[in-house]
């Protein structure tokens, strides 16, 4: 079966299943006796199990097998879950997101996870983890998985007096080309039978790319001990150790139901060679989980039972209203409809020119449907904050682990959507901001009781809409930020004077810690304090419109406010005129706007500035800015736009303001990306083209 088509169907999948592993643990570290939680754990590494199987990644079947067995202890009460199992449990879960993003990166998917394996089997046999390993051994064979074609093969094969022999062949340690060691393996096999399967593949084992040992599943009337001999024959072979597949483990691909379950073969589920078949069918099928058994064991299923259960699993599938769609394709779609928004403006001017009411009627009412489409386009690129905040949790246990603090996370409004765009920019300031605040800001538990605060401290990270942006808050009930000696720090540094050190305010002061290279930790540490993480939060935020703003009280703990745009593509704007051209300002910049006479206009060492309610701001003239001739300024008043890019407030003159409008940004392309203090450009109603200011440059 080629695969390849369900590459991203099995990826998109398997994120999703690791999540869930990963939520499920942190929750039952939390709750360690709710075996409903084992449970949750256990069919999401089930399931995960059998699509890597019937993709052929080996490396994540065999590991999630052996964390089946042993959540399977777990569930039936005969292990407890300690540190050491969730410590283990999420090393594995790194391992699997790295084969996982190995695929998705276009490799092979591979990683070697013997120490892991040799973890998981140490927990599952109760062996102390202090008590050298035994005496090397021949190891049990490992599970083959097979797909239905190959089992109904081998079945058939079966009844005709064949042996199923799987061999497990590990070369010599100092044998000097292992792949046609390999290769000469293989041909014998062939020579003796029917080679079914080889894990790795054959051309895997012609480019060395495996470690000392693979499997070999070969269909044969020989006997066993000749197979054996057969390859131990060849030198430099260290073993070969063989096991004869029972004829019933094999006859379930037939319908009959398996009289035993050997422990060394498991069947890949039939769901999911089913659904991979489904899928060429229906485009909106997903990969099914299967269904969650009960705490306790369940006994076998009937041949009737295991009917009812696929008559469901087709149900869910045909009566499935969601499908997975490339963010390329959404991406194309908007680009045209941007184009339909524009002509939309256009026929709105043209219409009002003609004076024909029937076309008046007519292009309102295309107005408002397109506008409807609109809204629904730019609702397919939302997507929830969770994707970056599914990542923090265990991040911040690993953080206060090796740290040796006491950290609680309560994360609010998840489900908050937020344009993709930005969905994939906010993650790394997040980053930054929560191991600032672990590292900074939350004390040490024997210094928290010192201060009469409980030994775990409170981190907690929140997201809601406001108006047409999105809100992240990030709050910590630490130490709070030392205004005296960010100060200090500042002053040494020159990065203000002791007279502006007397004036500013305490988010003057904080937005301090945002500069270039500026940090107040004592000592260097691999989690913060090199003063590259908050200037890198900043940057990223107002490159994506946004400002970030910060209040602390000095014990009490520190608050992060961030403010986002909904979306990136289409901007509310406010229009404005300069001479003869109409310029766009975004609105989310835009504190308010003012009417100025000539007698408000002061001047210091030559540059105009105004009093804005009680605070000194810079004026900057637009047509300088752009070199627009004929400058003629009307001496009775000024036209001026207060904006904002974080604590920092300037005005921009005008000649006009032209009113609110909601407009399509479109890049300049390669030939004009640097233009200064110019974001982007967009196409006016009546055709022409209107430039989009930068404030955050002008202000910069």
């Amino acid at each position: 079966m080629d695969t390849n088509q369900y590459t991203e169907m099995f990826l998109d999948e398997s994120r999703d299943h690791l999540q869930a592993v990963n939520d499920n643990l942190l929750l039952l570290e939390k709750q360690p006796e709710d075996l409903s939680i084992v449970e949750e754990i256990f069919r999401s590494a089930h399931t995960l199990k059998g699509m890597a199987a019937t993709m052929e990644f080996d490396d994540i079947s065999s590991l999630t097998h052996q964390m089946e067995n042993v959540l399977d202890l777990i569930r039936n009460k005969k292990l407890d879950v300690t540190t050491e199992v969730i410590d283990t449990a999420f090393s594995c879960l790194e391992a699997l997101e790295e084969m996982v993003e190995s695929i998705s990166e276009g490799g092979t998917g591979k990683k070697d996870v013997s120490s892991l394996v040799e973890e998981l089997r140490r927990l599952e046999t109760g062996e102390p983890a202090d008590i050298p390993p035994p005496a090397p051994v021949a190891p049990e064979p490992s599970v083959m998985e097979l797909d239905e074609f190959q089992s109904a093969v081998i079945a058939q094969a079966q009844e005709q007096g064949y042996h199923a022999i799987q061999l497990e062949v590990e070369l010599q340690e100092d044998v000097l080309l292992k792949g046609v060691r390999a290769f000469m393996v293989v041909e014998t096999l062939s020579n003796l039978g029917e080679l079914i399967k080889t894990i790795p593949t054959v051309e895997e084992l012609e480019d060395e790319q495996f470690g000392s040992s693979f499997l070999a599943l070969v269909l044969t009337e020989a006997d066993p001990q000749e197979v054996k001999n057969s390859v131990l024959n060849i030198s430099e072979i260290h073993r070969a150790d063989w096991t004869v597949l029972p004829t019933q483990t094999l006859t379930a691909a037939s319908g009959e139901p398996p009289e035993e379950k050997p422990a060394v073969v498991e069947d890949v589920p039939d769901e999911v060679t089913e659904e991979l078949s489904a899928v060429a069918e229906d485009a909106s099928a997903k990969l099914p989980e299967e269904p969650q058994p009960e705490p306790s064991e369940l006994p076998a299923e009937t041949p009737e039972e295991e009917q009812t259960d696929e008559q469901s699993h087709q149900q869910k599938r045909q009566s499935s209203k969601t499908i997975r769609l490339n963010i390329e394709r959404i991406d194309q779609l908007i680009n045209l409809f941007e184009e339909v928004v524009i002509d939309r403006g256009r026929l709105e001017e043209i219409s009002k020119r003609s004076g024909d009411m029937e076309l008046i009627d007519t292009v309102e009412h295309l107005s408002r449907v397109s506008k409807d489409m609109q809204d629904i386009m730019l609702t397919m690129r939302m997507v929830p904050i969770e994707q970056v905040f599914n990542r923090f949790p265990r991040m911040i246990r690993g953080l206060a682990k090796e740290l040796g603090k006491k950290i609680d996370l309560q994360i609010s409004g998840a489900d908050t959507e937020l344009d993709r765009t930005v969905i994939d920019e906010i993650g790394d300031p997040l980053v930054h901001l929560i191991r600032n605040s672990v590292d900074h800001g939350v004390e040490l538990p024997e210094e928290r009781r010192e201060k009469g605060k409980p030994e775990e401290g409170q981190l907690s990270l929140r997201a809601f809409h406001r108006g047409n942006q999105v809100v992240i808050e990030m709050e910590d009930d630490g130490a709070g930020i030392d205004r005296d000696k960010v100060l200090d720090k500042a002053l040494n540094r020159g990065l203000i004077t002791d007279d502006q050190a007397k004036m500013m305010a305490d988010e003057e002061v904080y937005a301090l810690l945002f500069e270039p290279g500026f940090s107040t930790a004592e000592n260097v540490s691999d989690i913060s304090g090199r003063g590259v993480g908050l200037d890198v939060v900043r940057t990223t935020i107002e490159s994506l419109g946004g400002h970030i703003s910060t209040r602390s009280e000095l014990g009490k703990g520190s608050k992060f406010t961030i403010q986002l745009p909904l979306t990136l593509s289409i901007l509310a704007t406010l229009l404005v005129k300069i001479q003869e051209e109409t310029y766009a300002i975004p609105l989310s910049s835009i504190v308010e706007t003012v009417l100025l006479k000539e007698q408000d206009t002061m001047y210091v060492k030559g540059e105009p500035v105004i009093d804005f309610r009680g605070k000194v701001i810079p004026l900057i003239h637009l047509d300088e800015i752009f070199n627009l001739k004929d400058r003629q300024e009307d001496k009775r008043r000024k036209s001026v736009v207060i904006v904002r890019k974080g604590d920092k407030v300037s005005g921009l003159v005008v000649d006009s303001f032209l009113g609110q409008k909601e407009v399509v940004l479109k890049s300049l392309g390669m030939y004009f990306k640097d233009t200064y203090a110019i974001s982007g450009a967009t196409i006016l109603g009546d055709g022409r083209i209107s430039l989009i200011i930068d404030p955050n440059a002008l202000i910069k």
